[in-house]
């Protein structure tokens, strides 16, 4: 069915402090392209320090400005992000945009299968079928059942 697809995605976190132990320093960069080369300026770095970066394609810049931080700070590469966007307003709109949208999509999927397992649950709770709850809720009987005996949410 249709409607079964949403359960194909990973759960989002209930907790979202869940990785506050995770510590790493994000640093924001711009990325510019000149010719077949895109430059990337970090910026706020400690200690005034100022670093740039190039590569052939957006990704082996995102990876040398990333490299070229770590070694600046002596860091561990896991303690550092580097937060590149397009120089340009209008690119780095339309990237935040996706990105924006996204979010929300993953977080509407979050909240549709929340409310398929409270639904599963009500209905099953109340004496229905694993079948009549599944016709009524789109989903097949096999899911209703895996929802509604789940004791983790």
């Amino acid at each position: 069915m249709f409607f079964e697809r949403v359960f194909d995605e990973p759960e989002l976190a209930d907790d979202p402090d869940e990785f506050v132990d995770l510590v790493a320093t994000t640093y924001p960069a711009t990325a510019t392209r000149t010719g077949s080369t895109w430059t990337v300026t970090i910026h706020d770095l400690p200690d005034g320090h100022a670093a740039i970066a190039q590569g052939t394609t957006w990704g082996e810049a995102q990876t040398n400005a990333h490299d070229i931080v770590v070694d600046l700070l002596g860091a561990h590469p896991a303690a550092v992000i580097v937060s590149v966007a397009p120089a340009d307003p209008d690119a780095a709109a339309a990237i935040q945009a996706l990105i924006d949208a996204r979010i929300a999509r993953a977080a509407a999927e979050q909240a549709e299968r929340d409310a398929a397992r409270t639904a599963a649950r009500t209905l099953t709770g109340q004496g229905w079928s694993t079948r009549d709850a599944g016709t009524a809720l789109q989903l097949s009987h096999q899911r209703i059942s895996q929802l509604a005996s789940r004791g983790d949410g």
